[in-house]
Formats: structure tokens, sequence, C-alpha cells
């Protein structure tokens, strides 16, 4: 069986529509969404629609999160001050933007998807607002894919796609507790992590979409990138009334923003 994971669409329709037609020309039999339907481009609206037309399973990103919580989350959620600022414009124009039944779509998705021995999120299997990056401790890695029980860990939230192997070895955990320490050794298994990238707000250096195809006969997974009419939706962008630095950085796949000490870290509030 062939399955396409597609993440990050950021309300960028004409993205969506493209991938969709590139997802049946690679006769994939299911797609999974891991979130962030809604921000940064002029289309929440369709693009909730169409993934609530076709039954895609979608789990709920740090967009559709904040939609839905009114921007609870505090600044260090986003890597950095630039970034922050942008989010916080974008936010508000999609919050006046969506449909009452788009909000309760959000609302209602679940913050993760399981099947068999793969699983799907949006940052990682502890807050949507983690990200996952490629350089990440190799045993922090390897406990967020064990802390769900799974073979493969399908992500998105960096916009950049990527396929982490986590070779299977020997892991020791020591205990403190009453003041005695305790240790514990185990084996982990051969474990994967996926970023599927961004199908509507790439961040890879090209406006191309990206998405993967995972066969789980083969055990294949494959990075897909789409090529679309981008300058299309930059046109929307600026026509809605977004930050003109949302079409810039859209055609150019950039962030265009300083980088976070620590982008890993995520808010405990």
């Amino acid at each position: 069986m062939k399955l396409a994971v597609i993440s990050c669409i950021h309300g960028n329709y004409e993205a969506l529509d493209a991938v969709l037609l590139d997802i049946d020309r690679q006769n994939a039999d299911k797609i999974f969404c891991v979130g962030d339907l809604v921000g940064y481009s002029p289309y929440p609206n369709a693009v909730v629609e169409q993934i609530r037309s076709l039954d895609i399973p979608t789990c709920q990103g740090c967009w559709d999160e904040d939609v839905v919580e009114g921007l609870n989350a505090c600044e260090c959620s986003y890597p950095s001050v630039l970034a922050e600022k942008r989010g916080r414009l974008a936010h508000e124009w999609t919050n006046q933007e969506i449909h009452p039944e788009t909000r309760e779509f959000l609302e209602q998705l679940p913050h993760s998807l399981k099947d068999g021995n793969l699983c799907f999120v949006h940052g990682s299997p502890q807050s949507n607002h983690e990200y996952l990056l490629p350089t990440l401790d190799a045993f922090l890695a390897s406990e967020r894919v064990l802390s769900v029980d799974a073979d493969i860990l399908f992500c998105g939230h960096t916009h950049v796609p990527y396929i982490r192997t986590l070779e299977a070895g020997q892991l020791q955990v020591k205990i403190r507790a009453e003041g005695q320490q305790q240790q514990q050794t185990f084996n982990a298994p051969l474990k994967r992590i996926v970023n599927v990238g961004s199908v509507g707000e790439p961040r890879h250096g090209r406006p191309n979409a990206t998405y993967v195809i995972y066969d789980t006969d083969t055990d294949q997974v494959t990075l897909r990138e789409v090529e679309y009419d981008y300058q299309k939706t930059c046109a929307a962008i600026m026509a809605k009334g977004l930050p003109p630095i949302f079409a810039w950085r859209l055609a150019r796949g950039l962030e265009y923003a300083e980088k976070a000490d620590d982008p890993t870290h995520i808010c405990t509030r």
C-alpha cells in the first residue's frame, strides 16, 4: 500500500491542489495530513473544505491549535522574534477570515494519529510546537519515537523535509529517587523520523511544495517535490492585505528571519 503524507498547507490552495494531483498520479491508496491547514496564505477556508471533503485523516497543527485556542502560546513557541511578529499578524488575519465551520473542524482534530506501526504528529508527540530538527540529540529523537510505540514517526512543522534513521542500540537510563540511584538498560530497535516538509510554505530553498510517499510493502520513503503556480498565491497574499514578506519568502522558499539560540525549546506554561 502507498501512503501519502502532507503537512503545513497554511491556506495555500494552489499548492494543495497541485500536490493532490501529484498524489493521484503516484497512485497513493491513502493520504494522511499532519496539520497546519491555515496561516500565512489567503485561502484557509478553501483548504479546510478540501481536506474535509476528501475525508483525509488529519492531526492538529500548531496553527490549527492556536486559531482555536486564541493564540495562547507564548513567544518562545516561535523560532525567532521576527517569526513571532509575522506569526501574530497572520494569526489576526486568519482569525478574522475563517468561517465558524472551519474553526469547528480545526477544534476537533486529534493531536496524533496511529496506523499500525506508524505515528503521525505535527511537531512532536509532546507538543505541536516542538521542532524535531535533524540535528536533535539521538537519544531525544529515539525517545520521541519510542514514546508513541511506533517504528516511523511522521511529522512536519519545520517546513524542511528530511528522513532520519535512528540505528538500533543500547540505551542506559539513570534514575535518582529518595537518595538512591538506579540504572536501567534496554535495547532500542531501528526507528525513523520522517519530516514531510511543507505543501504551502516550503523553507528548503525552493518554492516547490513537498510531501512524502511511503510504500508499506517495500518500506521505502520517497520525498516528492511539486512545482505549481506559486506566483498566483503570492499575488493573492498581496491582494488580501497580508504582509508582503509572506509573498517574498514563499517565492524563495525561505524563512528570512534570525535563527533561535535553541529552536528545540517549547513553552512549558
